[in-house]
């Protein structure tokens, strides 16, 4: 028996393999989210000044104004009530009022408080959420609920990218580092996506990476891992400089193209040898776990690939319920009954791809 249109994705040492299934796919129908009211309070600082009702002053210094001394206290009087209260009005706090749901809020609660420990941000949206709850329990069972899911949609962020990974090929890691004296921080976001859109399109680029800031300088630059076919259109050069954070000299292969253009660059070679595509990983899950940080994506970077599956290439069933099969390093690809070759890259670019 063999497994046709199966689904095959590398874990990173092994091919496996998801058999196609013919269960129909069910429309799950989409909760309708409660609107909630937000009401935020800020003080107007805006103050007026209080105006003296003018007078003249004779040569014996006696004070005098236009109408007689009674009228101008009491207009003295009424002038400084008049402005007390104006000024108290204006201090009070003015309301600023927001419609949202509580699916938004949940997010916006998680991503202000995504730098604390798990329980006392837990902690932090419930204390903030409870007044749209009629009971504790509901708010507190709420955000329980909605932290699962946050945790298990990042399992799956973290999954999509390792799957994709370990089928592009990538091999070199770069660093591109914001210059403000050739860009704005969004200048040099727009630019340098378009660069890498147009060197995907024209040159075969493919590339995932993330954005993110030093800690120290809060300088913006971006982290990638890239499958670049020629290495030599870019002309890397060995610089020796001085890094300030391990506080030694270090050396680094730098383009010229991109630091005349962008700011700084870093390339480093990814050696399959030395398993330095784990650690690479390792360091861009890091931003995605701790600062909510989105992967970008190139085109033309799949999950798996499509094959039919014989049964004696099968080592075993794994997974949840032995859904998923555990394949032999070199079990045989074939396309709709037609034989391809033993796995390889070259066979796997021959291949369909899915996502």
């Amino acid at each position: 028996m063999s497994f046709g249109e199966s689904k095959v994705y590398f874990d990173g040492s092994h091919y496996i393999a998801i058999p196609h299934t013919t269960k129909p796919k069910r429309k799950r129908p989409k909760p309708v989210e409660e609107e909630i009211t937000i009401i935020q309070e800020t003080e107007d600082s805006t103050l007026t000044e209080n105006v003296d009702v003018p007078s003249f002053v004779t040569d014996n210094g006696e004070n005098f104004s236009t109408d007689n001394q009674n009228e101008d206290t009491e207009s003295n009087t009424t002038s400084k009530t008049d402005a007390a209260d104006t000024s108290e009005s204006e201090l009070k706090p003015t309301a600023i009022v927001k419609k949202t749901t509580k699916k938004e809020l949940f997010n916006e609660l998680y991503m202000k408080y995504i730098n604390l420990s798990k329980r006392e941000r837990k902690r932090e949206i419930i204390q903030e959420m409870l007044p749209f709850f009629k009971k504790e329990e509901h708010c507190n069972l709420y955000v329980t609920l909605n932290i699962e899911r946050k945790q298990r949609n990042l399992i799956c962020r973290r999954t999509r990218m390792c799957r994709k990974a370990n089928l592009a090929n990538f091999n070199y890691f770069c660093t591109f580092t914001y210059n403000d004296k050739l860009h704005s921080e969004t200048g040099f976001k727009k630019s340098l996506k378009t660069c890498f859109r147009n060197l995907c399109y024209r040159k075969g680029w493919k590339y995932m990476g993330v954005w993110e800031r030093a800690p120290k300088t809060n300088r913006l630059h971006f982290h990638g891992l890239f499958s670049i076919p020629d290495i030599s259109i870019l002309e890397l050069n060995t610089v020796k400089d001085y890094d300030t954070i391990s506080h030694k000299m270090q050396e680094s292969n730098q383009s010229e193209y991109f630091n005349t253009r962008f700011g700084r660059s870093d390339f480093k070679y990814i050696d399959a040898d030395e398993r330095r595509l784990g650690s690479a990983l390792a360091y861009l899950m890091k931003y995605i776990e701790k600062t909510g940080e989105k992967i970008v994506y190139s085109k033309g970077l799949p999950q798996f690939f499509m094959s039919d599956i014989l049964d004696k290439d099968i080592v075993c069933t794994i997974g949840q319920e032995d859904k998923k099969l555990l394949l032999f390093d070199d079990f045989t690809c074939i396309d709709e009954g037609c034989i391809v070759g033993s796995v390889s890259p070259e066979v796997i670019q021959q291949l369909r791809k899915c996502n």
